[in-house]
């Protein structure tokens, strides 16, 4: 059996998605989890590898496995042998022919910034705080130059391994609650660090600090090094996976909300 699985997590206890030896991470804790359920090595492959401190609620994985399980009981066993910081959803048999990274149409992310000049409490590894107040109309005007086909080598990590820094941005966009500022990006699909980096960007320019023209400056670099801060990982959150109508998965939209 092929079988997808849809995982929300909070990612602050752990060192990321990928499994590592020696620390905790989401796919170690998913892995063993299933395997106990199916009483054979169960390895996983997810839409999108998160970092250390970025949480999920909408990652999508695959497996395959020979044992016969209701996809209820897979859930069910699943969570019962998992910690309290993850939970499978759903689970639903696929084709052979579903990848649950390389099948997917597009991806996003919501990133949060609690805007107000005291610290968080209760959001304290959910949010990422910034005292300063923050120009929303002026990260809205910045982030349209990110929008559509680019060459983004300035807001991915050194240590990427995308072959190509090109990606499709569908759309970028800044919205505000009361002390809470969005920023939700629609992808083809994502490079290292560069939700956090273009949330980086945009912050700075939300501050004042840089110009409304400064994220385009930046992509025209082509250069990580100049291309400003990498924004703390605690407010990313990767929200949602779309995938063709053909293979019939949930594809409900999971925002954050504050």
């Amino acid at each position: 059996m092929r079988i997808a699985v849809g995982i929300e997590y909070d990612g602050s206890a752990f060192r990321g998605w990928q499994l590592q030896d020696g620390v905790r991470t989401v796919q170690g804790c998913v892995e063993r989890a299933l395997s106990k359920v199916a009483n054979e090595a169960v390895r996983v492959i997810c839409a999108g590898r998160t970092d250390a401190g970025v949480h999920g609620l909408g990652q999508v994985i695959h497996f395959e496995v020979g044992a016969r399980r209701a996809m209820r009981s897979w859930v069910l066993g699943g969570n019962s042998n998992l910690p309290q910081d993850i939970c499978l959803l759903w689970a639903v048999e696929v084709e052979a022919g579903f990848h649950a990274r390389f099948a997917a149409r597009s991806r996003r992310y919501r990133y949060v910034i609690l805007n107000r000049w005291v610290r968080p409490g209760l959001q304290r590894g959910r949010v990422t705080w910034v005292h300063a107040p923050l120009d929303v109309d002026a990260m809205q005007a910045g982030a349209r130059h990110l929008i559509g086909e680019h060459d983004f080598s300035s807001y991915r990590a050194l240590a990427c391994q995308a072959k190509s820094p090109v990606r499709r941005v569908y759309s970028l966009d800044i919205t505000r609650n009361g002390d809470y500022v969005y920023i939700d990006v629609h992808a083809n699909a994502f490079l290292h660090h560069m939700v956090r980096n273009i949330a980086g960007v945009l912050i700075a320019v939300g501050k004042g600090e840089r110009s409304t023209d400064w994220p385009r400056e930046v992509l025209a670099l082509r250069d990580r090094t100049r291309g400003g801060v990498t924004a703390p990982p605690d407010g990313l959150y990767f929200v949602h996976v779309e995938y063709d109508e053909r293979f019939a998965l949930p594809q409900q939209l999971s925002l954050p909300y504050f």
